[in-house]
């Protein structure tokens, strides 16, 4: 979600509407006004933020594309309530000494074009994103499979090798992964978007992956698109059930929109007028109307993502001083923020690690404790800058607590702290891609899988600065040890000792700032019933039923 992303990046609320409109059409135009109850042909509108990129798996690392993907394609693996990793698309994955892997594919799965599923799409698919010359956002997930390094031999450098030698596909349902080193987490980490398999369909002649399947992905799970999308200028994402899939399909409707919009309050008055079906993501403004007005209709459940100011480390020298961040850390009011900005919907954060997932310690974050006292002594002590900016996405429901984070600051520090709006969560996800952006960010992080190593090494690690969510630029030997250590642990338990000690680093130097931990607040409309959001942010589609 990198914050994402890889991860995902959260974008929170997002909703395209409005700057479309004025290109001409409302989102009524695909069928918006449609109830979403009904005949089976109209469709179950979901809010959704404008994707960052084309709909490629590879090059998806946030959450509005995502979440389309999510419906277009079957992972190797899902996860129970648990968080164990379950076989999906795989009939079983195992290896003897967590190097080796055998990964055997379930029947039954096709592709949206008719073409069977096969190993080789996998191959294809994951030497396509591990290739530097793609440069495919989610490339540095591959970096654990042997064969990696010859893709990616550096900046300025011809790729000589036609794919990872770690990775063959013994039959058309068997393929097998051998990895640079064991890897305790890689089963668990199989459910993230990298990992779908792409169709021949997607290569053009020149191997690439061609722009006409970014808009109109062949997938193999339960949804189909029904006609290429236009991004920056298209109001939905229109899909039909695919009637091959195996697994399990919604009972009585086959039509599903992602309505796109740019203004959380638009989405949330579309919900509230039932023009609207499920929005997962409701705002600060909009969550106390919602549990009155929606009553059980309005959703608060658990949520294993992480709201951080983010720091431009490598890029803004007046930050690099630990000490600078350990100052802003403590003169953030955590408790108030996510009692009354978030109205209780939020807890302050203490860790890197959210307590949804094993390996969270409570306090282990101490410079998170709120003492503007000791703040600004130790600020001025260290000669913090006497102006700070703090970056956000307007399509998202950040703009309070943002400005709730600029007035601590200000408050505390005796500072100029000032919150700046970017239009998009895609535009300030564009400036920290190109390193542009030197202010303090809004950012968060959810889940790619339920791993303590997914809160660590794809956002803080050396090589997730290149091919990965580092979007500070942190780089830490002794983090960087930790994790491959952690990595390459006897088991998950013994793992996340390791882990655990890279967070402490983290908790030492805070490359970000974490201020709360996420809960899900969502709603939905009296067309639908049995709205279910899974651990990754997504609905359960098949759960759906229209009322």
């Amino acid at each position: 979600m990198r914050v994402t992303k890889g991860a995902q990046i959260v974008a929170g609320t997002a909703l395209l509407a409005l700057a479309v409109a004025a290109c001409g059409g409302g989102a009524s135009d695909n069928g918006g006004t449609a109830a979403g109850g009904g005949s089976d042909t109209t469709p179950v509108r979901m809010e959704l933020g404008e994707p960052q990129e084309l709909l490629v798996p590879s090059n998806t690392t946030e959450s509005e594309g995502s979440e389309v993907l999510a419906a277009i394609f079957e992972p190797l693996v899902t996860y129970d309530e648990n968080k164990n990793a379950v076989e999906a698309a795989a009939e079983s994955i195992t290896s003897d000494d967590q190097k080796v892997w055998t990964i055997k594919l379930k029947p039954g799965y096709t592709w949206q074009n008719g073409e069977p599923v096969v190993a080789q799409n996998y191959v294809d698919a994951w030497n396509y994103a591990a290739n530097q010359e793609n440069a495919q956002s989610a490339g540095y997930f591959f970096q654990r499979i042997d064969g990696w390094a010859d893709l990616n031999p550096g900046e300025g450098k011809q790729v000589t090798a036609k794919g990872m030698k770690g990775l063959q596909a013994v039959d058309d349902t068997t393929l097998k992964v051998t990895l640079a080193a064991p890897f305790s987490q890689f089963k668990v980490m199989l459910g993230y978007t990298a990992f779908y398999p792409l169709p021949k369909a997607a290569f053009g002649p020149d191997g690439k992956v061609t722009q006409a399947f970014g808009e109109q992905p062949i997938g193999q799970g339960l949804f189909k698109v029904d006609k290429p999308y236009k991004k920056g200028t298209d109001q939905s994402i229109d899909l039909t059930v695919y009637d091959k899939y195996p697994g399990k399909k919604p009972s009585n409707w086959t039509k599903l929109q992602f309505k796109l919009y740019t203004d959380s309050d638009v989405a949330f008055n579309d919900l509230m007028a039932d023009n609207l079906d499920i929005h997962d993501s409701l705002g600060p403004a909009a969550i106390a109307q919602a549990k009155s007005s929606l009553g059980e209709r309005y959703q608060d459940q658990p949520d294993a993502g992480v709201g951080y100011i983010g720091v431009p480390l490598k890029y803004n020298p007046e930050l690099n001083k630990t000490d600078v961040r350990k100052a802003i850390s403590m003169a953030i009011d955590r408790k108030t923020i996510a009692e009354t900005v978030f109205s209780g919907t939020r807890s302050p954060a203490d860790d890197f690690i959210n307590p949804a997932i094993a390996g969270y310690r409570q306090g282990a974050c101490k410079a998170c404790t709120y003492d503007p006292a000791a703040a600004k002594k130790l600020y001025e002590e260290a000669g913090g800058p006497k102006k700070l900016e703090i970056g956000y996405n307007a399509d998202g429901p950040h703009k309070e607590w943002i400005e709730a984070v600029a007035n601590n600051l200000r408050a505390n520090l005796g500072i100029d702290a000032s919150a700046k709006p970017f239009e998009k969560f895609a535009s300030i996800l564009d400036e920290l891609d190109a390193k542009k952006y030197t202010g303090l960010f809004r950012m968060g992080w959810a889940i790619d899988y339920p791993s303590a190593e997914n809160y660590l090494a794809p956002i803080f690690s050396t090589g997730a600065i290149a091919n990965g969510s580092n979007y500070g630029g942190y780089s830490n030997k002794k983090f960087d040890d930790l994790i491959a250590q952690g990595d390459q642990a006897a088991s998950v338990e013994e793992g996340l000792k390791f882990y655990q000690q890279a967070d402490d680093i983290l908790n030492e130097e805070l490359p970000y700032i974490p201020v709360y931990f996420y809960r899900n607040n969502s709603g939905y409309s009296t067309k639908v019933k049995n709205v279910h959001i899974n651990l990754l942010n997504q609905v359960e589609w098949a759960d759906v039923e229209k009322a």
